[in-house]
C-alpha cells in the first residue's frame, strides 16, 4: 500500500482527531499527510499537494464530506480521481447514501481500529474501482461501495469481478446518451463525460476486435478534440457524430424520452 499513500490529505476541524488520524498513516506508510480543518482550504491543499488519498470529515464546523466530494469530483485538479474516505461518529443510512452517491469510496465510523483503518487503506489501495465519468455521477463504481465489508453472495445476478464487454458498451452508450442532453446545461462535465465515454468504448472495441465500433467512437473523439481546440461547443455536430453509437443502444433505451437512471 506505501507507494499509494505517499501523499494523504485529512480534513478534519477537529485538531486531535487529525493527529490521531495522521500519525496512524504515518506509521503505516511513512508518508507525508497534509491537514486542512475546512472544505476550503481542504480544495486548496488538493491543489497544491495532489494527494493519493482523501479523508474527510462528515460534518463539522466547516467541513461537509458529501459536499467536498462533490466539488472535487467535478473540479479540474489533477488528483480529481483520488479515493476519497468519509469519516464520522454518527454514521446514518442516508449520510452513507449521500456520500457514496457524491463519489466516496470508502466510510469509516468512529471510534475506528488500527485495523479497521488498514481495511479501508487496503480497499482503497489495492482493490481498485472501475471508475465512471458520467454527468450526474463521478466517482467509482457504486457497486462496489464498502465493499471490504460484504462477506455475502453478490447483490445483483449481473455482477462480476469485472464488468463485462457488453456492459461496458451499454454503460458507455447510456452515458453518452445523457452526456447529449446536458450540452447545453452542463457543457464542461458532459464534455468530459464523452471524452470518457468514447475512449473506453475505443478500448473495448480493441479487446473484441469491433472495428467499426472502435471507429465510431474514434470518430466522435475527434469530433470532441476539434470543439475543444475551436473553443466553440456544437451540440447538433457532436449529435451527429454519436448517432451511430447511439444506434446500438437496445430498443428500450434509445425509446426512452430520458436516459434512466441506472447504477453506476
Amino acid at each position: 500500500m506505501a507507494p499509494r499513500l505517499r501523499k494523504v490529505l485529512v480534513i478534519d476541524p477537529a485538531p486531535a482527531s487529525a493527529r490521531l488520524l495522521g500519525d496512524l498513516l504515518r506509521n503505516i506508510s511513512h508518508g507525508e499527510v497534509y491537514i486542512a480543518s475546512t472544505n476550503k482550504r481542504g480544495l486548496e491543499l488538493a491543489g497544491q499537494v495532489d494527494p493519493q488519498l482523501i479523508f474527510v470529515e462528515l460534518n463539522g464546523a466547516g467541513t461537509d464530506g458529501v459536499d467536498f466530494a462533490r466539488k472535487f469530483r467535478r473540479s479540474d485538479l489533477v488528483s480529481r480521481q483520488a479515493p476519497i474516505i468519509v469519516v464520522t461518529a454518527t454514521a446514518t443510512a442516508q449520510s452513507i447514501m449521500a456520500a457514496r452517491d457524491a463519489g466516496v469510496h470508502e466510510f469509516l465510523r468512529k471510534p475506528y481500529t488500527a485495523k479497521e483503518l488498514v481495511r479501508r487503506l487496503e480497499a482503497v489501495t489495492l482493490r481498485p474501482r472501475d471508475w465512471v465519468e458520467a454527468v450526474q455521477y463521478i466517482g467509482p463504481d457504486r457497486r462496489r461501495f464498502n465493499s471490504d465489508d460484504y462477506t455475502g453472495p453478490l447483490k445483483r445476478r449481473s455482477d462480476s469481478k469485472a464488468s463485462t464487454d457488453s456492459q461496458r458498451i451499454l454503460q458507455a452508450l447510456r452515458i453518452i446518451k445523457a452526456a447529449l442532453t446536458a450540452l447545453d446545461s452542463d457543457p464542461a462535465q458532459a464534455m468530459r463525460a464523452l471524452r470518457a465515454q468514447a475512449g473506453d468504448l475505443q478500448r473495448v472495441a480493441v479487446n473484441i476486435s469491433d472495428m467499426s465500433l472502435a471507429t465510431e467512437a474514434a470518430d466522435l473523439q475527434r469530433c470532441l478534440l476539434a470543439s475543444a481546440q475551436r473553443g466553440v461547443l456544437d451540440p447538433a455536430e457532436i449529435t451527429g457524430f454519436a448517432a451511430p453509437l447511439l444506434e446500438r443502444l437496445p430498443a428500450d433505451d434509445a425509446n426512452r424520452a430520458k436516459p434512466q437512471s441506472v447504477m453506476l
